[in-house]
């Protein structure tokens, strides 16, 4: 497989439809209709159900899909990577960050970076701990921001001197606002929408099944969220109340936080692959991390 063609098929896949992808391309039908079939066979499958004016592509075509996102997501980084070692201004660097208060030390860090090196560019991807962690053993991220737990075994890490507080998003009118902390029997019988920390996988790890207890299994969970974003909209919609983190959801006239009491809190890691080879950019912000948290770097 060739990437140029790779390409060719993910703008058919963009288009959906041949002719609309020769245009973008600057290529004839034919010629790019060629390079779909070549394709088709080199795999043994097909690719595209070709209809009179549309293209679909058939279950085969979205593996591919997915599979080539991937490859000229890698192959486009190796190639920025390569071109920035002749020039150590400039460059990129991916970063990947679940959702946190504590991402201002980051970008502290990184617009410091940008300051001495104004040609470096930082590019976010934002979701959970499994799609960050995804993307960092793929090699398409040099570094992920994760909340704990976290499995460090195939990781090195920094953990940001700085914890997250644990409580509820709920709306301004609901009776618990008029509280100052919010206790378990407050909750135990709320419609919940949960965060991905405190499911099944990760409660005990994350102090869930501790603070919940013997109620953890009879919580009236209504809806689960990996970003907080979309929790806020749910809360507002009066779908039921979020176990959150403090301070993601700011100038909302219509939700507040609430913290839990006893205290529940998670910490903040810095993670990248073990062994990993750095391109300049991402060395040097690695060593702008070690300045930032007064840590000494061991590369």
């Amino acid at each position: 497989m060739e990437i140029r063609v790779l390409k060719y098929f993910l703008t058919v896949a963009r288009e959906g439809s041949i002719t609309g992808a020769a245009n973008s391309l600057h290529l004839t039908q034919p010629t790019l209709s060629r390079q779909l079939q070549d394709l088709e066979r080199e795999l043994g499958q097909k690719l595209l159900d070709r209809g009179k004016y549309k293209v679909k592509l058939t279950p085969e075509g979205m593996i591919l899909r997915k599979r080539a996102e991937e490859i000229v997501e890698m192959v486009e980084k190796t190639e920025a990577e390569f071109k920035s070692i002749n020039d150590i201004v400039g460059g990129d660097i991916y970063i990947g960050c679940g959702e946190t208060e504590s991402m201002k030390y980051i970008a502290e860090v990184m617009n410091e970076l940008r300051t001495e090196y104004p040609l470096i560019k930082f590019h976010i991807y934002s979701g959970n701990a499994e799609d960050v962690t995804e993307k960092l053993d793929k090699g398409l991220l040099d570094f992920g921001v994760l909340i704990q737990p976290i499995d460090l075994s195939k990781y090195d890490n920094i953990t940001i001197p700085k914890k997250d507080v644990w409580g509820i998003l709920i709306p301004k009118k609901h009776h618990l606002a008029q509280k100052d902390l919010i206790h378990l029997n407050d909750i135990v019988n709320e419609p919940l929408i949960a965060s991905r920390q405190m499911s099944k996988k990760y409660s005990a790890a994350s102090g869930f099944l501790n603070w919940f207890g013997e109620s953890f299994d009879k919580l009236n969970i209504v809806a689960t969220y990996n970003l907080v974003y979309n929790a806020a909209i749910m809360v507002e919609s009066g779908m039921g109340i979020a176990i959150t983190l403090d301070k993601l959801i700011k100038n909302n006239t219509k939700i507040c936080f609430r913290p839990l009491s006893p205290k529940l809190e998670s910490g903040l890691d810095i993670v990248w692959k073990k062994y990993q080879v750095f391109s300049p950019p991402a060395k040097l912000f690695l060593q702008k991390l070690y300045n930032k948290f007064n840590l000494q770097n061991p590369y």
